[in-house]
């Protein structure tokens, strides 16, 4: 079996979201699918094979303030606003479609960090609901999100403790990877004085989640040298924006979110057969 990786990034993904359109285009559906934060996200308009949709969103709702701004900080601490973002958007606004969604008969699985363990969990991306819950975990960055509470557990962004979610992939049995990184080569993580912040704020609440943040810059280094190294095998391909085509986290610039979701697409369909040959 073979997979798809996704890493998070905030609107970074929507490189992938270029990159998974491109698959569309191809009739490719991988049969395994994992990720995290906004990857992920993406992960489900692929897997409900709604082209564009990820990046129609971002492009659409990237300098509306019910999307995104301070103010939802006094709605629902978070700097989305939750039940636009996650409710309105996907129910009414740019419907996702579940029909299509609960067709597909892989495996979707949804990266998250339990607060109180400070580990890492993986929820079943079929058991998606209505108010797209654990979306919202998996998104939840710390002091940008409040947590989210599921079966009466804290979760926080899945990709505090696994972002790039390839070691559970190889685990449930999958040989071939597509690896998709929403950081250009060469990029190595430090450690920030935001995951300093972090630690010591949610330190007496969520003591199990220091270590998370002031080692999570080694974790993500360590990953990328492995994946780096399966692809030298031929087990993996890693496709990732250059340099020069990447973006911010929190990028406003609606050009540079549009050539970044081409940059992804392209990139996709100049490897299209590689690509293929995983499936094989």
């Amino acid at each position: 079996m073979s997979s798809i990786i996704l890493e998070g990034g905030t609107f970074r993904p929507v490189f992938s979201a270029g990159v998974m359109d491109a698959l569309l285009d191809n009739d490719i559906m991988f049969p395994y699918c994992i990720g995290v934060s906004a990857g992920i996200t993406n992960g489900f308009s692929y897997i409900s094979k709604q082209k564009e949709r990820s990046y129609r969103i971002l492009k659409n709702y990237r300098h509306d303030k019910r999307y995104i701004g301070a103010v939802n900080f006094l709605k629902c601490r978070s700097i989305f606003g939750l039940d636009f973002a996650f409710d309105e958007v996907p129910n009414k606004l740019d419907p996702f479609d579940f029909e299509t969604f609960n067709k597909y008969d892989g495996k979707i699985l949804v990266g998250v960090t339990n607060a109180e363990t400070g580990k890492s969990e993986y929820m079943d991306g079929k058991e998606l609901d209505e108010k797209c819950t654990m979306i919202r975990a998996t998104c939840a960055i710390p002091l940008f999100f409040p947590p989210i509470k599921i079966n009466n557990t804290d979760y926080f962004d899945g990709g505090l403790c696994d972002p790039i979610p390839i070691q559970k992939a190889i685990n449930d049995g999958n040989k071939k990877h597509l690896i998709i990184l929403t950081r250009p080569k060469g990029y190595v993580k430090t450690l920030s004085k935001g995951n300093v912040a972090a630690a010591k704020i949610l330190n007496k609440k969520y003591p199990k989640l220091k270590d998370t943040f002031l080692t999570r810059h080694l974790q993500y280094n360590e990953t990328v040298k492995f994946c780096e190294q399966l692809e030298a095998e031929g087990k993996a391909i890693i496709l990732r924006p250059t340099s020069v085509d990447g973006i911010d986290s929190f990028e406003k610039d609606l050009n540079k979110i549009t050539h970044a979701y081409e940059h992804g697409y392209n990139m996709a369909i100049n490897r299209i057969d590689e690509i293929r040959s995983l499936l094989t």
